[in-house]
C-alpha cells in the first residue's frame, strides 16, 4: 500500500493507474486528514472486496463458510465434477 500526495498523483496519474491495474497495489491519497483519504485500487481488487463483504454479510453465510473451512482443513472434501465438461452418458 502506497501513500502519495494529490500533487504526486496529478503529476504521475497514468503511472499510478498502471500500478494499481497491473498489481494488487493500492494507493492512498490523503486529503485534509487520514479519515478523508481516498483509496485507488484495481476494479478486480474492488470487486473481490465487495464479494467478500457480501459473503460475510449474514450470520448464516459466515457460519457456512467457517464450517466449510474447518471441513477443508480436516481433509473432509468431496471431489468436484464439472458436469458441463463431462462426456454424456448414453443409456442402452
Amino acid at each position: 500500500m502506497k501513500s502519495i500526495t494529490f500533487n504526486t498523483l496529478q503529476d504521475k496519474l497514468l503511472h499510478y493507474f498502471d500500478l494499481v491495474s497491473q498489481s494488487d497495489e493500492t494507493v492512498i491519497i490523503p486529503r485534509n486528514n487520514d479519515e478523508n483519504a481516498v483509496v485507488m485500487m484495481s476494479l478486480e481488487e474492488y470487486n473481490s472486496l465487495k464479494e467478500t463483504a457480501y459473503l460475510l454479510s449474514t450470520e448464516a453465510n459466515r457460519k457456512h463458510l467457517e464450517e466449510s473451512i474447518i471441513q477443508m482443513e480436516k481433509g473432509e472434501t468431496v471431489p468436484y465434477t464439472d458436469f458441463d465438461e463431462q462426456e454424456p452418458v448414453v443409456a442402452h
